[in-house]
């Protein structure tokens, strides 16, 4: 049963490339192009517009790659304190090397690196002679003197004229970073004041893709983004320049419409008095909303991503990486929607299967854990955990055992070879914890293929796996949340621990 479909790829591609050229066709010579978002991989785009292909921007700016370039930036203190993207779980400046990567591999040159707010901190130091000794170009700028009240210092030689300049070629500019608070737009602004004071007349347009201003503001994909930004207190609002100028209601979020009389200011400052917009819609170029064709689907996909990050935050509340409040402002968001954790799908029956290895006498260390996954034909499966597997290990196992057509997927992998990884983990490497996990389920099975042709039935389906609903009422362990990310399943866990031992390796 295939997945139902609420966006158009295509519909949005030929909709934003146009408004793209429209907006640097306004500018004689150059366009930079903020970057809202992420640029390459946006899951979280394509899990709450099905059918949204998450290289879709990559695409379009493939398209315009005789004319685009990139800027990338990345704050000194995101590096410094080891910011992780977690979809990858690899920090922000790993997450910049690639997008390096990945941008050259696809054509699309990377003019330089910019590290933002640096002063000398120990790590971004450490990254930037990384970069340099690869033959990167990396520039450094400091915090901004005088922002954000005085304008004047602002925009001057002792502000944005202390940034050193990227020196760019093509008309337009694509400026971006691994993630939120990254400098795009501070970086944006250094070059359109280097710029004017050369005499070119550059611009600054935004490419966002949420929230999606044509979309009702409690939409549940507008709400998703609330969601998604709930530690950094991001609340969508009418953007009341737009409806003043336009008599036009649209949506945007708070720092933006907080942020734009003084952002008109400097613009001003900087051109000698053209602002260039009348409200923060005006400078975003965002067609998603004109590639959603199905819109009770997406609805739906917006609701459930409101969950995934309901389980998400209570989690990293449990690691101490966010304060209560981001769980409450989730949870009045589901309120909101009439929302409740059961609401996905796979969470009443892996709680269900934590319940049953207790029954059965299961478990390890004295936890129970369960696991269930949704599978494309929307039945349900489970797995709990015992002394010879952890729950995620299991549930991989059964799945695909049945997607290949067997029964119990309990018996693909032969005793002898979980009691041989297990005599390595305790007996040869010192483990205290001898049970397999996913990481390491999936590297038996693949080692156990070349002989068992039940084995490599089931290896041939693991591919299924990927953007299937998963559910755990335990948080993953380190080589579980491997594991179960190469199979890119939407995992979501319960905030508890799955042992009551304070380390785990």
């Amino acid at each position: 049963m295939p997945n139902p479909i609420g966006f158009e790829n295509e519909k949005y591609l030929e909709e934003q490339t146009a408004a793209i050229n429209k907006r640097v066709d306004r500018f004689s010579d150059k366009l930079y192009l903020e970057f809202g978002g992420k640029l390459l991989f946006d899951f979280h785009a394509s899990r709450v517009l099905p059918g949204f292909d998450p290289n879709v921007k990559m695409r379009l700016l493939q398209g315009l790659s005789d004319r685009a370039e990139v800027i990338l930036c990345i704050y000194a203190g995101d590096i410094e304190k080891k910011k992780m993207r977690a979809d990858f779980g690899i920090t922000y400046d790993a997450d910049a090397l690639k997008l390096i990567d990945d941008l050259e591999d696809r054509g699309v040159p990377v003019t330089g690196v910019v590290i933002t707010r640096y002063e000398e901190q120990p790590a971004a130091a450490a990254f930037k002679a990384q970069l340099q000794n690869r033959g990167v170009q990396v520039h450094t700028h400091r915090y901004t003197k005088g922002y954000p009240t005085d304008v004047d210092t602002v925009v001057s030689d002792q502000g944005y004229g202390a940034n050193t300049y990227v020196e760019t070629t093509k008309p337009i500019v694509v400026v971006t970073g691994p993630g939120p608070g990254s400098g795009k737009l501070a970086t944006c602004l250094s070059q359109l004041y280097h710029d004017h004071q050369r005499g070119m007349e550059s611009g600054y347009a935004k490419f966002e893709t949420f929230p999606i201003w044509n979309l009702p503001l409690k939409h549940p994909v507008n709400s998703a983004y609330e969601a998604a930004t709930a530690e950094m207190k991001d609340v969508n609002q009418i953007d009341h320049f737009h409806l003043e100028a336009y008599n036009e209601k649209t949506v945007n979020y708070n720092r933006d419409i907080e942020a734009f009389p003084l952002l008109r200011r400097i613009i001003q400052k900087i051109t000698g008095g053209e602002s260039f917009y009348e409200s923060p819609t005006d400078m975003g170029v965002n067609r998603a909303g004109f590639g959603i064709v199905d819109d009770e689907v997406v609805r739906a996909a917006g609701a459930q991503e409101i969950v995934r990050r309901y389980f998400r935050y209570g989690c990293e509340h449990a690691m101490g990486l966010v304060d209560s409040e981001s769980v409450e402002r989730i949870e009045l968001l589901m309120n909101n929607l009439n929302l409740t954790p059961e609401s996905r799908n796979v969470v009443g029956p892996a709680r269900e299967a934590a319940k049953q290895a207790k029954l059965d006498g299961m478990g390890a260390d004295g936890v129970f854990c369960g696991a269930a996954m949704e599978l494309p034909d929307g039945s349900i499966l489970t797995g709990y955990n015992s002394p010879r597997l952890h729950a995620a290990a299991s549930l991989i196992l059964r799945v695909a055992s049945r997607l290949s057509g067997d029964s119990d997927g309990e018996d693909l992998l032969s005793p002898e070879v979980i009691d041989s990884i297990s005599y390595l983990k305790k007996d040869v490497l010192g483990r205290k914890r001898v049970s397999l996990d996913a990481e390491e389920t999936l590297i038996a099975l693949g080692i156990s293929a070349t002989n068992d042709p039940n084995v490599k039935a089931a290896v041939a389906q693991l591919h299924q796996f990927r953007g299937c609903e998963v559910h755990m009422t335990h948080m993953p362990s380190p080589g579980d949340e491997a594991g179960l990310r190469k199979l890119g399943v939407n995992l979501t866990t319960e905030p508890r621990y799955a042992s009551k031992r304070l380390f785990v390796s």
